[in-house]
């Protein structure tokens, strides 16, 4: 079954807010396998300020932070859970991150993250980021869902 998500449903699931969440809409996802989301990048993001005065250019990091709440929102969804004060999804590591275009102002970074493999609690995911159907970022992520008191 594939599922969309419209910006109302993300900020149910996910705790970012502005200026760090950076999914702006889910337009498939299979339960326990993959998602395609969508990071509208606009010349008002905080980062472009200094990042780069004379050519703005989306942080490397924080491509790789919303390929990492992609992830997020494809583990709840798989888990039927909805994040509360006492649930933090942590970013656990990442391997083979490579950075193969700029991603400017006016770009639509293409969000897609499959599920490699997932054992106790921890999940491992392939992630791309794709500008007009070219790769411009990816890497294997590993993040855990945990209570905290």
């Amino acid at each position: 079954m594939t599922v969309k998500m419209d910006i109302h449903k993300i900020l149910e699931l996910l705790p970012h807010r502005y200026p760090i969440l950076l999914v702006d809409r889910v337009v498939e996802l299979e339960e326990n396998t993959r998602i395609r989301a969508v990071k509208n990048v606009t010349i008002n993001e905080p980062y472009f300020t200094g990042h780069f005065p004379h050519r703005p250019v989306m942080p490397g990091v924080m491509m790789l932070e919303a390929l990492a709440q992609a992830a997020a929102l494809l583990s709840f969804a798989s888990q039927g859970v909805k994040t509360d004060d006492k649930t933090v999804y942590y970013f656990v590591g990442i391997d083979n991150a490579r950075f193969k275009r700029p991603v400017e102002p006016g770009d639509q970074l293409i969000l897609e993250v499959t599920v490699l493999r997932a054992k106790a609690g921890i999940y491992k995911f392939k992630a791309q980021g794709l500008v007009d159907g070219e790769i411009a970022v990816e890497a294997e992520l590993m993040c855990t869902m945990r209570r905290i008191d």
